[in-house]
């Protein structure tokens, strides 16, 4: 369990993995910083989830990939629960885009999401985590991004950038307590596909490819992330782990 003092920020957490990584945090003891972008009613059903599991909730709607919006999302973190103790950069868009057809405006906006949004608020919490000599820092990949894709370049760039940042904000905050790593999903549907994606046509390409025969399911990405940010992940950090059923490379 964590300290009842502690809280945690999670992007895009009101649907899908998100969701359930609130859910998996706030039972360990965090509270919990809910937010989204759009779908305020997404995020109000988190919060209920969190306290009715019994700690504390602050829903802030704002497009990660507005610095002045995440500025104040922090700022508001803050100032409700004093202290930021893990963050989980989730959020991000995957725009489809061949490269000569890429515009500098698509380029920036996904480097924004993807990318700064995760800058800026590890700017803003690293110095709290720091004087409290613990932190948590988990960012996300995927299977494509980090392998190269065509079709998705700027996502492409914008998630092993990311990975980058992974690996320096390990090897500076390692020795003070705080750590970062990074996760990389496979497939998974959305929520509202769950209980029947195995049986949508457009999955089964993708599972003739995972070893364990099955699509992911949020609550596989919450238990890592439940880890990573607990007291007995302290010793894993710079690393990148695949959840992904078994699909390599």
């Amino acid at each position: 369990m964590a300290s009842a003092n502690r809280a945690a920020l999670i992007t895009g957490s009101g649907r899908n993995m998100g969701r359930a990584c609130a859910r998996e945090l706030a039972s360990m003891g965090f509270n919990i910083v809910v937010n989204g972008s759009r779908n305020r009613d997404d995020c109000e059903r988190v919060a209920d989830e969190v306290r009715a599991i019994g700690t504390d909730a602050l829903i802030v709607m704002a497009d990660v990939g507005d610095r002045a919006a995440v500025n104040d999302m922090a700022g508001r973190a803050l100032t409700t629960f004093g202290r930021i103790d893990a963050l989980y950069n989730n959020a991000a868009i995957r725009p489809g885009s061949t490269f000569l057809d890429m515009t500098e405006d698509d380029l920036a906006r996904v480097m924004n999401v993807n990318l700064h949004a995760a800058v800026w608020l590890s700017r803003a919490f690293l110095p709290g985590m720091v004087d409290n000599g613990w932190g948590r820092i988990v960012n996300n990949a995927g299977t494509n991004s980090l392998r190269g894709t065509a079709g998705r370049p700027h996502v492409a760039m914008s998630k092993h950038a990311s990975w980058g940042l992974t690996k320096a904000l390990s090897r500076e905050f390692g020795p003070l307590g705080v750590t970062a790593n990074m996760i990389s999903p496979g497939t998974f549907p959305d929520e509202d596909e769950d209980e029947d994606a195995a049986s949508l046509e457009r999955y089964q390409d993708l599972l003739q490819q995972i070893p364990v025969g099955r699509l992911g399911r949020h609550d596989d990405i919450a238990a890592v992330v439940g880890l990573l940010c607990s007291d007995r992940g302290a010793f894993i950090n710079g690393q990148l782990i695949a959840v992904n059923g078994g699909v390599v490379g």
